[in-house]
């Protein structure tokens, strides 16, 4: 039989020194879904206020940019307060992408309900509840896949992935 070997005791950082561990990769992916909420709000407000006036251009540009945006805020965000947790960035990147994916179906309903009347939204409710996820994955003009779509999504997860990562390593271990 072996002699027991016994671990060296416990031994605390010194006085006034944090341990190794650092961020919140919980609290960062929350913080980043309540951003992301609030930039899709923000977006629907302003896709209310000016949807008669757009071209079909402006529309695809106004939705590319709030993608981009979207991510930027997530990113910078998970990355402060997740630091290296690579849960926090990927986490991020899902939500910054289904942010922006929200920002434009939610904004569908409420076009309805200006442009005919809040009851419109009942009836697209019975009729087809997937109308604004087809309005996002389909060409208005054409009727076929509009890839500007897929490319928002594609451009908020990369933002919010590629800042939360830089930020989150730059962020030294305390």
């Amino acid at each position: 039989m072996y002699p027991m070997h016994f671990a060296p005791p416990f031994q605390a950082p010194p006085f006034g020194q944090q341990p190794n561990a650092s961020g919140h990769p919980v609290g960062a992916v929350f913080l980043g879904f309540f951003v992301s909420v609030i930039v899709s709000l923000l977006y629907n407000g302003l896709v209310l206020a000016t949807y008669k006036d757009q071209s079909l251009t402006a529309s695809h540009t106004l939705y590319l940019v709030h993608a981009l945006v979207n991510g930027a805020i997530v990113g910078c965000l998970v990355g402060l307060v997740g630091h290296r947790s690579s849960g926090a960035h990927i986490g991020g990147a899902v939500i910054a992408a289904l942010g922006a994916f929200f920002g434009f179906t939610n904004s569908v309903p409420l076009i309805l309900a200006e442009s005919q009347s809040p009851s419109a939204i009942g009836d697209m409710m019975e009729s087809d509840p997937f109308l604004p996820a087809r309005a996002w994955w389909n060409n208005e003009i054409d009727g076929g896949v509009d890839w500007f779509s897929p490319l928002a999504l594609l451009i908020a997860a990369a933002a919010a992935w590629g800042l939360a990562y830089l930020i989150g390593k730059s962020r030294r271990r305390a």
